[in-house]
């Protein structure tokens, strides 16, 4: 008989002790407003997770982990379509293009990021089916739960510090005219890199995140150690209280449509981070 009920009523931290203490095998499903995921355990040990719009083959997560090149995975994609995960480790494996390991910790790092985003959900439905494993041909891990219910209630926590330092996604970031850190103390990760490109006054914090696929957790993480950096800086848009449509409906649809801000990308990403470099060594 499936456990059924609401994340508002009984939360992620409990569902899982729930799941560890029972040692229980099947799957959790998950759903709230537009976003739906699973996760698999066998004997009380998460095995599998999964969140609808996330999926990635593993050539893909392979490539992410730094184990393939993007030639190589579109490579093996291409040519081994419709085969399992399994096969496809596997032939790898053999070929000595990667090791056990490589599948192993790649497979469960995929599988950590999905759960941890799943912790902030305060809201929704969730049903455990007993015994029942939806992961055919997939690349399963093996996690102890009391280890993810330590490591996502830390984030969690992390999470609500960061909800208070950086409360609007809707804001812009700009470089600091005088950045406070000094060169030889930059040291920033791809991620932080990746959100640097995107640094333009016409781009909001939360346009920045979409185009990176990050989530809110991530973004907030980044931009929170960016300011405190010294590095950039928030640009608070003046409210506009919106005009009442004074020719119909539609005429007020294309004013909004015309008013919606854009994702900007710089023309060329690497004078952007010699600009930035640039501003750095003026200290």
């Amino acid at each position: 008989m499936a456990l059924k009920g609401n994340l508002k009523d009984f939360g992620i931290t409990q569902l899982l002790n729930l799941i560890n203490l029972a040692r229980k095998t099947g799957t959790l499903y998950l759903e709230k407003t537009e976003e739906k995921g699973y996760l698999c355990f066998r004997e009380g040990k998460m095995i599998y997770a999964s969140l609808e719009g996330r999926e990635v083959s593993l050539p893909i997560l392979l490539q992410e982990s730094g184990k393939l090149t993007a030639e190589q995975a579109r490579v093996i994609e291409r040519n081994m379509a419709g085969k399992s995960d399994r096969d496809i480790a596997l032939m790898l494996i053999q070929a000595g293009h990667i090791q056990q390991q490589d599948v192993t910790q790649s497979v469960q790092r995929h599988a950590l990021d999905l759960v941890y985003r799943i912790f902030s959900w305060n809201e929704g439905n969730f049903r455990f089916e007993p015994a029942q494993l939806p992961i055919q041909g997939r690349m399963t891990t093996s996690i102890a739960l009391e280890n993810i219910i330590m490591e996502g209630s830390r984030r969690l926590k992390e999470w609500e510090r960061l909800q208070e330092e950086v409360p609007e996604l809707d804001v812009a970031l700009k470089f600091a005219e005088r950045p406070t850190t000094p060169l030889r103390d930059i040291n920033l990760t791809v991620e932080e890199w990746r959100v640097i490109s995107f640094v333009n006054p016409r781009n909001t914090i939360c346009q920045i995140a979409q185009y990176n696929n990050m989530s809110e957790f991530q973004i907030r993480k980044i931009a929170y150690s960016l300011l405190q950096a010294g590095l950039v800086e928030i640009i608070r848009r003046p409210r506009v209280v919106p005009a009442v449509p004074t020719a119909g409906v539609r005429g007020g649809a294309e004013e909004r449509t015309r008013a919606a801000p854009q994702m900007r990308r710089p023309a060329v990403k690497r004078n952007l981070i010699r600009k930035l470099i640039d501003r750095i060594r003026e200290l």
